[in-house]
This record gives C-alpha cells, sequence and structure tokens, in this order.
C-alpha cells in the first residue's frame, strides 16, 4: 500500500474514541459499538480515565455465542488488557505519518506482531482522541487520487 509522505493520522479523520468502563455491561458495550458501527472500543478506568484496554467487538461476538461471557457480565471480564511491564509501545498521535502507521499494523510496535487498530492519543497518552484501523488507512488510500 503506497502513501504519500504529507499524509498523517488526522487525514484519516479517526472518528472519536467510543470508550467503555470495566464495569459497564457487556450488552451496553455492544450496543455501542453497534450504534456507531465500531469494531473496537477503549476500555478506561472510571477513576483516572487511563486505558486499561479493548473490546474487540467479533472476538466478543463469539465469546458470547461459545457461552464464555454473558450480556450481563462486566466489560471487564471480556476486555483484552494492555500489558503495561516490558512492552514496547509505539505512540501513534494525529501528527503520526501515515507510513508509520501502516508499519504499525504490518508489524506492530515492537515489529513482530500485526495490529488490526490502533488508539490515538496525545503525545503524553493522556488522552484518547481516536481508535484508526486497518481499513480506515485501506479506505483512504483508496479515495486518495493517485
Amino acid at each position: 500500500m503506497a502513501t504519500t509522505v504529507q499524509a498523517t493520522v488526522e487525514d484519516l479523520d479517526p472518528p472519536p474514541a467510543l470508550s467503555s468502563k470495566p464495569t459497564d455491561s457487556i450488552s451496553t458495550a455492544l450496543m455501542n459499538a453497534y450504534e456507531r458501527d465500531y469494531t473496537h472500543l477503549t476500555v478506561i478506568s472510571e477513576d483516572t480515565r487511563a486505558l486499561l484496554g479493548y473490546l474487540n467487538i467479533p472476538r466478543l461476538k463469539t465469546l458470547l455465542k461459545d457461552g464464555k461471557v454473558h450480556d450481563s457480565d462486566c466489560v471487564e471480564k471480556a476486555m483484552q488488557k494492555f500489558r503495561r511491564r516490558g512492552n514496547v509501545y509505539k505512540i501513534i498521535t494525529m501528527d503520526t505519518p501515515l507510513e508509520e502507521l501502516e508499519a504499525f499494523f504490518d508489524g506492530g510496535p515492537d515489529g513482530k506482531s500485526k495490529q488490526d487498530f490502533a488508539v490515538v492519543t496525545d503525545w503524553s497518552r493522556r488522552f484518547v482522541l481516536g481508535v484508526a484501523t486497518r481499513g480506515d488507512l485501506e479506505e483512504f488510500v483508496k479515495r486518495r487520487p493517485a
């Protein structure tokens, strides 16, 4: 996928992040995701608003279908947590060039694992500004004149 040097994550116009709290019900989180056609929801702390993890909606549907979680369960039971210790994190901001975002999707922060989405934050990682997906990047490249 060829992208231009000038384009940044901001050019993707990522939708604002929709965050759930660990104590929210899975049914509420699913309803919010469906209303906005989101595939990933961030999960933030109720007290500090710190980013704790995320809900992958397709994975959540599978967990529900398999009976591993139920609609009435808390989001915390189904969320995927961010591992803080020993991990390399790639900060993705609105100013990140699309080439870097593409590299992140292709290899992740450590260059070893593919990623489906990126949490877009400010430089200090205090505020979640949005979520960008591989699909967002692919659509942008299709729309952009060569």
